[in-house]
């Protein structure tokens, strides 16, 4: 009665142990590649995940911000403090919902592209290709797609805060018909440079790991086309929950630092 549950738990503790290991060499050996990074593969790659990711971001950005107001005017009116939406809406975007989100949105868009390109490349035998003419493919394609899909988000995530702001405070003057002036005045006396810098650093840290944990499941990529999708779901998979683990770890961190 016991092998099988001692078999589940064995089996999904060496999943764990070479999974966090291929992260930890992705990081490594990016971190080794960072001086001799390929700029024609990093351009490249920003133009892919940061620039084509624009639209989705923006429609995003929209919602969030939308969204967050709408759900801040709910306990303002109720409250009595509507004059205090600005500072609430504002706070709740930067500091959770909006790297959050964003990350999660980024899992799926960029995560998932980089793994499925990856795992196409390592299954058909391109990486092969390419150490057996003596060229290091991970300096060549793999280290400039993990920089660039972190740059990529944390550019994105500050067009989220910018969009998102001004949509709240379209959004509090059409719903709650708070002028924008108190909005906006609410928005800059409460709100501290601590609470944005925390926000970037979430997304900042978000960025790493989705790069990171989708770079590793496309290089582990087996089995053809069925090893292709295996390692884009895995991708999404991942990222979302190392996106949730890095937020709980760093949400009190980052409190205590910035309240400092």
């Amino acid at each position: 009665m016991l092998v099988l549950p001692l078999r589940f738990v064995g089996a999904v503790a060496l999943w764990a142990v070479r999974f966090f290991g291929a992260v930890g060499l992705v990081s490594a050996r990016t971190l080794l590649h960072l001086p001799r990074l390929d700029a024609r593969e990093l351009a490249r790659a920003l133009v892919l995940f940061g620039y084509r990711s624009l639209p989705l971001t923006l429609g995003a950005a929209t919602l969030i911000g939308a969204t967050v107001v709408l759900q801040a005017g709910v306990y303002a009116n109720q409250l009595g403090v509507r004059l205090y939406v600005g500072w609430a809406a504002g706070f709740a975007l930067v500091w959770e919902f909006g790297p959050l989100l964003l990350g999660l949105i980024m899992a799926a868009r960029i995560g998932a592209r980089n793994a499925a390109e990856l795992a196409l490349l390592t299954v058909n035998g391109q990486m092969e290709g390419l150490r057996g003419i003596s060229l290091d493919p991970f300096r060549i394609l793999v280290a400039p797609r993990v920089v660039a899909s972190a740059l990529s988000v944390l550019a994105l995530a500050s067009v989220t805060f910018l969009v998102s702001i001004l949509w709240e405070a379209v959004a509090a003057y059409f719903t709650l018909h708070l002028p924008l002036r108190a909005f906006l005045a609410s928005f800059e006396l409460m709100l501290r440079w601590g609470d944005l810098v925390g926000g970037i650093c979430k997304s900042t840290a978000f960025g790493l790991a989705i790069a990171v944990v989708s770079t590793a499941a496309g290089l582990r990529a087996r089995g053809g086309a069925e090893g292709v999708g295996r390692a884009a779901a895995a991708a999404v998979v991942a990222s979302c929950a190392a996106i949730f683990a890095l937020d709980f770890a760093l949400t009190p961190f980052l409190s205590r630092l910035f309240a400092a």
